[in-house]
């Protein structure tokens, strides 16, 4: 069996290298994080983005090392110009505000790439119902397929424990 295609997105990798939060929700998504990274990770291939090595790579120096040492072996998928059209479309389609401009090119890699999942942390402008419904609407008029958008809690487990 084939394992599932999974594009990375930013917050996963920064919760991964950021040191334990005070605020205990951004701590129980680390925690969770680690331990989709230490036990399903491996279930998928993982992809990650030029936009996720762009993001990842600014910030404190010491921060930006660790994150980028996370994904230092993954593959990268190359900017196309596919996915800019794909970026464009979302921008005007989803109704995001201008600043989710980088949420939208994640879509658009997950999308050109036929990723089977987007996993995130970013439930305002990815993980969001009401966002992935215009989505599927867009790539429905695309004749595009829609990755599944989750958390990591949402893939830490399959149905039967594992």
């Amino acid at each position: 069996m084939n394992k599932p295609a999974l594009y990375l997105e930013s917050t996963i990798i920064s919760y991964l290298a950021a040191y334990p939060s005070r605020d205990l929700i951004v701590a129980a998504h680390q925690q969770i994080t680690h331990e989709w990274w230490n036990r399903a990770r491996l279930k998928f291939i993982n992809y990650i983005s030029q936009a996720v090595l762009d993001e990842i790579s600014i910030g404190d120096p010491d921060a930006a090392s660790r994150r980028l040492k996370l994904v230092a072996e993954l593959p990268i998928l190359a900017l196309t110009e596919e996915v800019e059209f794909l970026a464009e479309e979302y921008l005007n389609k989803l109704g995001l505000p201008r600043g989710a401009q980088l949420d939208v090119v994640h879509l658009a890699f997950a999308v050109s790439y036929e990723m089977d999942y987007l996993l995130t942390w970013n439930c305002t402008h990815l993980a969001n119902g009401l966002v992935i419904k215009r989505l599927q609407k867009a790539n429905a008029a695309l004749g595009r397929a829609t990755p599944i958008i989750a958390t990591p809690e949402e893939l830490l487990t399959s149905p039967g424990g594992g």
